[in-house]
Parts: C-alpha cells; structure tokens; sequence
C-alpha cells in the first residue's frame, strides 16, 4: 500500500467514525487501534526524539468506533 492509499484509507476511516458517531478520530488513533489488531499501520515519522516521550493513547469510546469502521472496510 503506498501512503496515498494509506492516507484515503484514514480519512475514510475519519469521516465514517464521524458521520456514523460524531466524534472526531486522529490518524494518531487509528494507527494505535490497527497495530492493536495487529494491522500494518506503518512507520511513524514524528515520534519524538526524548526517551521518556508518551503518546496520548485512544479512549475507549473512539477506539471502539474505530474498531467498526475497520470492519467496516473489511480490515477486520
């Protein structure tokens, strides 16, 4: 997949969550629910470069709208 589809594929992901549920989703937190599942998510450009660094991690209720776009796609 190259990072154009990849990136369709997010926005798609990103207007399904919000039409279907209404809450806003980051490419931040699909990437985190697809390496989760165990989906190719691939590489992360802008991590930081401190070692104690911490990502904001998905909550519960956009990973689950998450989930169910990726079935929705048939990614799941």
């Amino acid at each position: 997949m190259t990072a154009a589809e990849s990136k369709v594929i997010y926005d798609e992901i990103k207007a399904y969550v919000l039409e279907h549920t209404g809450l806003k989703v980051s490419s931040l937190h699909i990437s985190q629910v697809k390496r989760k599942c165990g989906l190719e998510a691939g590489q992360d450009y802008h991590l930081s470069k401190k070692e104690d660094a911490k990502a904001p991690q998905c909550p519960p209720e956009k990973e689950a709208a998450i989930m169910d776009a990726l079935r929705h796609f048939g990614m799941l």
